[in-house]
């Protein structure tokens, strides 16, 4: 049976904005795109940062540009092959927006190449070098030969280009090399290509006291001798290869397991992108590489530096602390101690808000094991989008199931990159007796929540977890995100209201609590922007503060924009892409952006509405999403939008999460009406919101944390945007 596509398109509809102002009011999403990336890369020059995690960082920025340019560019490039000429929010046609990202990369991959050889000197100075020859001595270089036929010769595989051997096929960030050779018996030429296994360490690590690194593309071509005895080898050159990588799902698939399986494997095969090669790449070997892989729309990228900056992350595991942050252990809920442990006590006693990754994801995970152990819990409900390689949170669910529990587990086959893995934890659920549901066709399942059903004395009681981030190992502890307990029995029924819409397609009527996308989340902010408005107009205080990864939805932005005009103070903290244009007069004169860039990764995303008096207020409404404010959240995916009603965390989340991101100068840039971000001035009194939370009590403690000695008040300071 078909899933419906779109069963609420005309509730969807029904809330969607005009476009009032004109193209030059918005930022485009691609340029805004890379304008972030360019932050993420000036982390790699903070001389303030320990070595390698600057080295961490322009990794990052590597590994951001080629999920960028596989999805983003991938999906321009497909819109100018069809033709297609609809514009973007600021009126450019897809071959324009191509153009322009286009003149941006090439600058960007310059600067990172600076970057990489500023810190190759810097790393060498402190010990640790890649490769060259004044490095590698006889000791060394006998290992690295050993390793070479040891490791690298038997899973590697030399191939002829001529009309007697097929082009080989390059994989999806597929590293090769060309070798122009002379067979030394006929004098005959040949073109070799040899493709690096991607089971291959992208660098090789000598043994030893002193760090010495090579790349596996330099160590091939070092002893290329042993891989072509009786050749003389006459140049080499690297390469790198990048395809679309995006997956398309027709709406009448008849089974989404199957044809997401089928998809991933044609999304290996994808049109190349953008081909990398070094700077004295043969022109031979390019013009046959061009030839042969159908480049003719793909970028080329030269450089005289190194190809595939995201490899780097292997250096970074190097053991030297000293080049490294210092390490940081997250902190158990003080809350949950006070209980002996027990999540459900301590959650039935109060609501509690838990700040990753200052404070362990271990809670949420303790969460699902306890409900899985617990004899009286009767059904647990979860929402999975992406939950890593290994994830404690998938071995409590099968637990619960092998425990006779009713186990319900939305696993979200969309999600990018995450889809194999995806599939296997659902297939591992499946086994164990889990009732495995992938949601809407062509809508994502994005929302996080996770609801635990108790058998208690007083009767059945609901505990709902909603969170900003994914249940996922590796990202908790270095996202911030929030976490919110609740066992308010009208969260529970809307959370119950929420999986029957996306197990039945139940249109969730009537909630009490939770807006829910794509019905009435969109709704629901207009409805708190507008009530800012009439506030302003009367006089009253107006104030709008958020906190999100992306704005890019025009209706939102419009809504903003007449709050501006208005009179309504709006501040913005927006870590990724701004279509919205602030401070400009006439339309944003009220609106500031910035973005924090630092050693967690901004993730969790806040609203909060002045409500008649000035921000922070005991008055104000405040929610915390799991949606940013783009089209695709509002209009595409299921996401929630959680009010905060217990004033505890009300105020937590206000008074404390929200405004130190607000008050932070040591990690923050300010969005001009011209589309330029520029570090803010750290000033007499530089604030670093996270060392803040790294080094304060926990946000869960008891009701008295904010008054306690430890956790000082922060007082908005005039100017701090």
């Amino acid at each position: 049976m078909n899933a419906p596509a779109n069963p609420m398109a005309s509730a969807q509809a029904s809330e969607e904005s005009p476009a009032g102002y004109a193209p030059e009011c918005y930022f485009n999403r691609e340029l805004s795109w890379l304008a972030f990336n360019e932050r993420v890369l000036a982390e790699a020059c903070n001389t303030s940062y320990p070595l390698l995690q600057r080295l961490l960082f322009l990794s990052i920025s590597g590994s951001n540009l080629d999920e960028f340019m596989m999805i983003r560019v991938a999906g321009l490039v497909g819109q100018v092959q069809r033709g297609v000429e609809a514009a973007s929010i600021d009126g450019r046609t897809p071959s324009q927006q191509l153009a322009a990202v286009r003149e941006r990369l090439e600058v960007l991959n310059r600067v990172q190449q600076e970057s990489w050889r500023e810190l190759r000197r810097l790393l060498a100075d402190a010990g640790i070098h890649i490769a060259d020859d004044q490095r590698i001595d006889a000791r060394a270089y006998d290992w690295l030969k050993s390793y070479f036929l040891d490791e690298i010769l038997p899973v590697i595989t030399p191939q002829a280009l001529d009309p007697a051997h097929p082009f080989p096929f390059v994989a999806n960030q597929g590293v090769g090399l060309l070798f122009n050779l002379t067979r030394d018996r006929d004098g005959e030429r040949l073109v070799e290509m040899v493709l690096i296994p991607q089971a291959l360490p992208r660098f090789v690590r000598v043994p030893g006291e002193e760090a010495i690194y090579i790349s596996i593309e330099d160590l091939v071509c070092r002893f290329a001798g042993h891989l072509f005895p009786g050749f003389t080898i006459h140049g080499d050159g690297a390469f790198r290869v990048l395809r679309d990588s995006d997956i398309e799902i027709e709406e009448e698939a008849e089974d989404l397991v199957r044809t997401f399986r089928s998809a991933i494997q044609r999304r290996r095969r994808g049109q190349v992108i953008q081909l990398e090669l070094q700077e004295d790449f043969d022109a031979a070997a390019e013009a046959l590489l061009r030839e042969q892989m159908g480049i003719a729309e793909a970028m080329v990228v030269k450089t005289d530096g190194m190809i595939g900056v995201a490899g780097l992350a292997d250096i970074v595991r190097e053991d030297r602390p000293d080049l490294k942050f210092d390490s940081y252990a997250p902190r158990y809920p003080e809350r949950i101690l006070e209980h002996d442990g027990d999540c459900f006590a301590a959650i039935r006693e109060k609501d509690i808000v838990i700040h990753h990754p200052y404070e362990s994801f271990e809670v949420v995970v303790d969460f699902i094991r306890q409900a899985a152990a617990d004899p009286d819990v009767v059904a647990i409900k979860q929402t999975l989008y992406r939950a890593g390689n290994q994830s404690s949170v998938i071995n409590a669910l099968v637990d619960a199931a092998e425990n006779g529990k009713s186990v319900t587990a939305v696993v979200e086959l969309k999600a990018r990159f995450d889809e194999e893995q995806n599939l296997k934890w659902a297939a591992q659920l499946e086994r164990a007796g889990v009732q495995v549901i992938y949601g809407f066709v062509d809508w994502k399942t994005h929302a996080k929540v996770a609801m635990v059903v108790r058998r208690e004395d007083e009767g059945f009681r609901t505990y709902c977890h909603f969170g900003t981030g994914n249940y996922h190992p590796v990202t908790t502890k270095i996202y911030t995100d929030l976490s919110f307990f609740t066992a308010d029995p009208k969260f529970g029924r809307d959370a119950a209201k929420l999986f029957n819409f996306v197990t039945g397609y139940v249109e969730p009527r009537g909630t009490e609590m939770l807006a829910i996308s794509p019905i009435g989340l969109r709704g629901k902010l207009y409805e708190c922007i507008d009530h800012e408005i009439d506030n302003a107009l009367a006089g009253r205080p107006a104030a709008i503060w958020v906190k999100l990864n992306s704005l890019t939805d025009q209706g939102l932005i419009d809504r903003l924009y007449a709050a501006s005009q208005a009179g309504v103070e709006i501040q913005l903290v927006i870590r990724g892409i701004c279509c919205l244009r602030p401070g400009v007069p006439g339309l944003s004169e009220n609106i500031a952006v910035k973005s924090i860039i630092g050693r967690f990764l901004e993730h969790s995303r806040i609203w909060a509405f002045g409500n008649g008096y000035r921000l922070p207020s005991a008055h104000a409404r405040v929610f915390i999403s799991s949606a940013d404010g783009m089209g695709r959240n509002l209009n595409r995916r299921v996401e929630t939008l959680v009010p905060i009603r217990n004033r505890t965390v009300h105020d937590q989340v206000l008074q404390q999460v929200l405004l130190a991101n607000l008050l932070d100068t040591e990690q923050s840039w300010a969005l001009d009406g011209a589309g330029a971000y520029a570090r803010i001035e750290p000033g007499e009194r530089p604030f670093n919101c996270h060392r803040y939370f790294m080094t304060n009590p926990s946000l869960s403690g008891r009701g008295g944390a904010l008054e306690a000695d430890a956790v000082p008040k922060l007082a908005l300071r005039k100017g701090a945007l």
